[in-house]
């Protein structure tokens, strides 16, 4: 049994990933999510990975693979979605707002 951790996907939310990248695979698609969602939350090393998750290069691989073919994006784009609709707002955005900051330079005589 693995530990839970606060990173960990909730059933609908599995749920609706699945509806985009199907669930014909020889290891558990949750596992593999769950590391992936816990090494953004952490900020650790892939190899360092908790050993009650697939190995780090499995792992990996799946993020590698999704990341070239469009499956986070997509992932991201109907979970942010549900989270829009869910608070009462349409599901795309329909501003950006970008913020720039401020860094002070030394001026270097010539």
């Amino acid at each position: 049994m693995r530990k839970s951790y606060p990173s960990n996907l909730s059933d609908s939310q599995y749920k609706a990933i699945l509806a985009i990248i199907g669930d014909k695979r020889k290891h558990s698609l949750k596992d593999v999510l769950d590391a992936m969602f816990y090494l953004l939350k952490s900020g650790c090393l892939w190899r360092m990975l908790p050993s009650d998750f697939p190995k780090w290069e499995l792992v990996y691989y799946y993020f590698n693979k999704w990341s070239r073919d469009g499956t986070l994006e997509e992932i991201h784009e109907v979970l942010r979605g549900r989270v829009r609709r869910k608070r009462g707002r349409e599901p795309s955005p329909s501003v950006g707002i970008i913020d720039s900051q401020s860094v002070k330079t030394t001026r270097v005589g010539g």
